[in-house]
């Protein structure tokens, strides 16, 4: 029974990394020249993964014992389509006018670096707008598919607030499911120190948006924080979302005990049809996953506001990343959903979003997704600050992958 249960996985993950397309290998390959139109975006970076000394990668899938930390720009193209991502597909050259491309890149040496780095883009927003917005990938991505899905929710939610990658160390492999799921529990110390320095940073609010089993992280990661009493402080934490939750629905409902009764609601993105949760809900001996769970009013029960987005048309073929579409409709909806929770109306329907438990809560639209007013968006990028000058913090970023930070280029 073992030996045909782990053929089907074999199987099922050949098929599922067959449908697949993902960035090419010069996908992070730092490019100098631009075009007309493009639009930048600074994301800053907390890795749990092993940096990488191969050109144009900077970090690859297997685990580091250590935080470490980065600072990436990236352009998006003029013609971008909401909830998609450009990248450079297999054997192509980055070119700005299509793809989302990497304009400079530096490591970060030290947390206080990364501090530094968060305080100065707090600097450039307007009190009000002093938010950090942190993202957890899922099992199966490569840093490179991580970076420009977390750019694609930036760039279409026009959010004001810092954008902080956290990437724990994910193979990038149908086949190393159980590999993933154990980095991802490694992750969970890596994820409170962010979480913790972001607050440090003097940050507003920080709100944390994961997917797939990027929520395995961020609820263990929670929960820890919950136990060792050091707690979060209510006031500066704002909207934790978990998108498509790659969980075991029992696990999730002991996790959510141990919280009691939240300030603010969890909220739980899910599709019932997410053909990677189905190959999830088989490997894991039939278990329901959250991501895909049908008993709304059991989750609601628990401290969750249900966002179910089963009607919605996915842009990927297993329904798994419906979650990046709601940064485009982020205005609307959250307009229809502070009526309907000022009426004390449980259920909002928008688009084929369903929203379930809004009456139950002090609840309002996660502020992070909703755009900065045109007078208070953040101002054009400034380039990190570096030893090397353009444009020979650009050739190094192509000849080494990345700069280190205040590292002369040899």
């Amino acid at each position: 029974m073992i030996v045909v249960r782990a053929s089907v996985i074999v199987l099922t993950a050949g098929v599922l990394a067959g449908c697949a397309s993902r960035p090419g290998p010069d996908a992070l390959t730092a490019v100098e020249n631009s075009v007309p139109g493009t639009k930048e975006h600074v994301i800053l970076v907390a890795s749990a993964r092993e940096r990488d000394p191969k050109p144009g990668i900077f970090y690859n899938g297997e685990r580091s014992e250590e935080l470490s930390f980065a600072r990436i720009d990236v352009s998006v193209p003029p013609a971008h389509k909401p909830g998609m991502v450009e990248f450079t597909k297999q054997g192509q050259i980055p070119d700005p006018a299509t793809d989302m491309v990497v304009r400079d890149a530096v490591y970060r040496e030290t947390d206080a670096q990364f501090v530094a780095d968060l305080k100065t883009e707090l600097a450039r927003r307007p009190v009000g707008d002093k938010d950090v917005f942190i993202f957890v990938h899922g099992y199966n991505n490569l840093f490179s598919e991580a970076l420009f899905r977390f750019v694609q929710m930036a760039e279409d939610s026009k959010s004001p607030a810092v954008p902080v990658l956290f990437t724990w160390a994910s193979r990038g492999s149908t086949a190393d499911y159980v590999y993933d799921t154990n980095s991802a529990t490694a992750a969970r110390d890596r994820l409170e120190e962010t979480i913790r320095l972001a607050l440090a940073s003097g940050a507003e609010e920080v709100s944390i948006l994961a997917h797939s089993m990027g929520n395995w992280v961020t609820v263990e990661a929670l929960r820890q924080i919950q136990i060792s009493g050091n707690k979060l402080p209510p006031s500066r934490m704002g909207n934790i979302i978990l998108a498509s939750p790659d969980i075991d629905v029992d696990v999730f409902k002991t996790q959510l005990k141990r919280f009691g009764k939240p300030d603010k609601p969890f909220i739980v993105i899910v599709s019932r049809d997410d053909k990677a949760l189905g190959f999830s809900d088989f490997i894991a001996g039939g278990k329901p996953r959250l991501g895909a769970y049908t008993n709304d009013a059991d989750l609601v029960s628990l401290g969750a506001v249900v966002v179910d987005m089963t009607d919605v048309k996915a842009t990927d073929g297993f329904n798994h990343g419906k979650f990046a579409q709601l940064a485009e409709m982020a205005p609307e909806l959250r307009g229809m959903v502070a009526g309907k929770a000022a009426r004390n109306e449980d259920e909002v329907n928008v688009a084929g979003i369903q929203f379930h438990g809004i009456d139950k809560f002090k609840f309002s639209f996660p502020k992070f997704l909703t755009p900065a007013a045109a007078a208070t968006a953040p101002q054009p990028v400034a380039r990190a600050p570096s030893t090397v000058t353009e444009p020979a913090g650009i050739a190094a970023s192509q000849e080494m992958g990345m700069v280190a930070a205040d590292a002369p280029v040899q």
